[in-house]
């Protein structure tokens, strides 16, 4: 029981620090002129005007909130670690296949990138970090 609600709030953790960074690359970044983000069809009307700069916070957000909720859950020192830890990554992993679904344009080179790198390797990551 203490190992699914730390890995719960691993998720929460994660999530949070997700939706943190989003909120800052909006502010930080300006989207592409005459597009609303804060909308799904703003997005998704934007997507296909948007540098290689506006996939920096999402990259960083997946990435990083997929690391802290397994980093959370390594430190938290649950029975079977490494597998709460991955199952964070590949809850992750879900949401930005997600995503790719919901927002048709998206580069390839980013699918590819946050596919790959932004969630099994950073839960692996949070991981092994975790347990030091």
């Amino acid at each position: 029981m203490k190992s699914i609600l730390l890995s719960v709030l691993g998720l929460v953790l994660g999530a949070i620090t997700n939706g943190f960074l989003v909120q800052v690359g909006n502010q930080v970044i300006a989207p592409p002129k005459g597009f609303d983000l804060t909308t799904d069809k703003g997005l998704a009307a934007a997507i296909s005007h948007f540098e290689p700069i506006h996939f920096l916070f999402p990259f960083l957000a997946h990435a990083l909130g997929t690391f802290v909720g397994a980093f959370f859950v390594s430190k938290m020192r649950v029975n079977r670690t490494l597998i709460n830890a991955m199952a964070i990554g590949f809850a992750f992993l879900a949401g930005g296949v997600m995503m790719v679904l919901m927002l048709p344009g998206t580069p390839v080179w980013f699918i590819l990138l946050d596919l790959i790198v932004a969630y099994l390797p950073m839960a692996y990551l949070g991981y092994k970090l975790g347990q030091r």
